[in-house]
């Protein structure tokens, strides 16, 4: 009889532990975002591109980490850690859990739509061309620098390599951080480096003796179609909370022009990038490009 009622003490006992455990949730159940905001903090992935996420002084910096600070701590995230990862590592990172989003002002495209979720656009995009200084020779567009049969310098994973010199046949050297491809440049390993404007503006004005020029920023055009693109904040697939709140919070922000520069101007970003919703996540999931009189 002791026994039995021993076993039963035990059951009951058992019985309470998992209905407490059912009414706090279990750790697992619980969404990206509900865990950020339980632990006060969440990870994001970077690529070392200034300026749209960086490291210095051991500090995670950048317009895109700037927007990930401001926005999550709306959500009632008040810290925001930075995960140093190579561009084309960065969705594998984030399917992998390595971290609970992607901070690096990465551009919207369809094959990448189909790994990972794009939130809504928060940088409009341009590309330039980085050269040695007086070596520029009066390049326009990347159709140039094939035209002129330069050898170019791409990143790896970034639009100008995986659309732009792919679509107009161009052989690149890839690199795998935007510095490696300026030390290409000036070391006569690439006559050519193309990226995003902003971040060969910045590395040239920080770098001032690096003797190197950045030319005029372009929308490159493929097939007489100009492609255009943005930037966006990347999520995995199933966290449609995270990913809604933070739409929510980042239109507060693009639809007011003076709040946008308050949070990215510092880094060389001007109203010239701001997104106007002219152009969609969806739009250009699909593909979808406006053309040129859109």
């Amino acid at each position: 009889m002791k026994a039995i009622k021993g076993l039963a003490a035990a059951t009951s006992i058992i019985a309470l532990t998992l209905a407490l455990g059912a009414c706090g949730g279990s750790d697992s159940d619980k969404s990206t975002l509900q865990k950020a905001i339980d632990a006060g903090t969440i990870s994001v992935g970077f690529a070392g591109e200034a300026p749209y996420s960086f490291e210095k002084d051991g500090e995670l910096q950048g317009a895109s980490v700037e927007m990930a600070k401001t926005i999550f701590k709306e959500l009632g995230v008040e810290d925001v850690e930075g995960v140093n990862t190579e561009f084309g590592s960065l969705i594998p990172g984030l399917n992998a859990d390595r971290f609970g989003a992607i901070s690096a002002g990465m551009s919207i495209l369809p094959d990448r739509c189909e790994q990972a979720s794009f939130g809504n656009p928060e940088f409009m995009y341009t590309t330039a061309l980085m050269t040695k200084e007086g070596e520029g020779k009066g390049l326009k567009d990347m159709q140039d620098v094939k035209d002129e049969g330069l050898k170019l310098a791409t990143m790896s994973g970034a639009i100008e390599t995986t659309v732009y010199a792919k679509e107009l046949g161009i052989d690149t050297q890839e690199v795998g951080t935007p510095q490696d491809g300026m030390d290409a440049v000036t070391t006569g390993r690439a006559d050519v480096f193309a990226l995003t404007g902003i971040s060969l503006n910045w590395m040239a004005k920080n770098n001032p003796d690096a003797g190197v020029e950045v030319s005029e920023s372009f929308v490159q055009e493929i097939d007489g179609v100009p492609q255009v693109g943005a930037g966006a904040t990347v999520f995995r697939t199933d966290d449609s909370e995270l990913k809604d709140a933070w739409n929510k919070e980042l239109e507060k922000i693009v639809s007011d022009e003076q709040k946008y520069l308050d949070v990215v101007g510092d880094y060389g970003f001007t109203k010239e990038e701001r997104p106007t919703g002219e152009i969609t996540t969806e739009q250009l999931c699909k593909g979808e490009l406006p053309t040129a009189e859109s």
